[in-house]
């Protein structure tokens, strides 16, 4: 992959390649717009075919933090952060506090949090080597999990499209689609439950899935199967 014309496309400001093999660590930072100010943006730990597709993927979800903080009218810019492996396996102290050095030697133009595949305590280790990071525990003086607030955010997205689209915001008998029941899905799927709607599931985690329709009733589909659900929201 050609990786300056992606990263121009993409118009970034700075990619950062980091490496320790020692505690087996690849990661990418991107930072695609700092001119509200330092990029935040989550930490994904996934385990990509390739490194040109984690590449794409953080060069595409930092260009959508930027937006994102400036429809909030805050003043940070855009940038995420990818782990390249799988984080049931290769996941670990060492690492974890590898990629906080990197995220330090920035000097405060990126800031990290949680995303796809890290926690709240991943955010404990990485904090050790850096102050620039959110998503800390609480005991540890930060604001803790954010999945369950991100996850109400999405909730009243949702209700708000079905006012939208069907003149009312009342979920109770909707059938909506969640594609991903990690740390934000499985909350949205409570809230949407909760709610009076119905709910059909799938993720990589076969785990989740058995957890989420024990708890929720909701029906699982494999992989690529969500797309083709007949259901009155799709949640991706």
């Amino acid at each position: 992959m050609p990786v300056f014309s992606h990263a121009e496309n993409f118009n970034h400001e700075q990619v950062v390649f980091c490496r320790k093999d020692s505690v087996g660590l690849r990661a990418i930072v991107a930072i695609h717009d700092t001119t509200l100010g330092p990029a935040l943006g989550g930490c994904r730990f996934y385990p990509y075919p390739s490194e040109a597709d984690a590449l794409r993927d953080v060069l595409r979800l930092s260009r959508g933090m930027t937006y994102k903080a400036a429809c909030a009218g805050l003043n940070l810019g855009g940038g995420k952060a990818v782990i390249i492996g799988d984080p049931k396996v290769e996941k670990n102290e060492g690492l974890l506090r590898a990629f906080g050095q990197f995220v330090d030697s920035l000097g405060g133009r990126y800031i990290t949090a949680e995303d796809s595949g890290t926690s709240v305590a991943d955010m404990d280790f990485i904090s050790v080597e850096t102050d620039h990071v959110c998503g800390v525990s609480m005991y540890a003086g930060g604001s803790g999990d954010p999945s369950p607030v991100t996850a109400w955010g999405v909730f009243h997205g949702i209700r708000a499209a079905c006012q939208e689209v069907f003149g009312d915001a009342d979920l109770k008998g909707r059938k909506v689609a969640v594609q991903g029941v990690g740390n934000v899905g499985m909350h949205l799927v409570r809230y949407l439950t909760d709610a009076g709607a119905s709910t059909v599931v799938t993720d990589i985690d076969g785990e989740r899935l058995d957890h989420i329709a024990t708890e929720c009733g909701s029906e699982v589909v494999a992989l690529d199967e969500i797309y083709g659900v007949e259901a009155d929201v799709f949640a991706p």
